[in-house]
């Protein structure tokens, strides 16, 4: 059995409690056992995640998939973005001890310059 309970403070609007019999109003508040709030606050929690996922388009039956899907567009994303760092880094070593060789084979003289 279910009761309607209302918000009893004075200056406030009236807000609507459906309780279970169990609980009880004193001076504005709605008490109830801790098992019940319990369930309540997860009931709430359901319907507040099913209706932001209604707001983004991800419920229906294809929904697991459609997240499946993200979840790997996102997986691939960051693999490419950790191997364009990868060949940037590489490019940049290469240049680098290219320079080194060049600079070492002038100043040897093997290479542009032999006078």
């Amino acid at each position: 059995m279910f009761v309607l309970f209302t918000s009893l403070k004075s200056g406030e609007d009236s807000s609507v409690w459906l309780v279970s019999a169990e609980a009880e109003a004193q001076e504005g508040w709605v008490f109830m056992p801790p098992d019940e709030f319990e369930r309540l606050i997860e009931d709430a929690a359901e319907r507040g995640a099913k209706r932001a996922m209604t707001d983004v388009g991800l419920d229906g039956e294809s929904a697991a998939a459609d997240i499946r899907e993200l979840r790997g567009l996102l997986e691939a994303f960051n693999t490419a973005k950790h191997t364009a760092w990868q060949t940037l880094v590489r490019m940049a070593t290469t240049g680098f001890i290219l320079a080194l060789v060049a600079g070492a084979l002038i100043k040897l003289k093997l290479f542009g310059g032999g006078h």
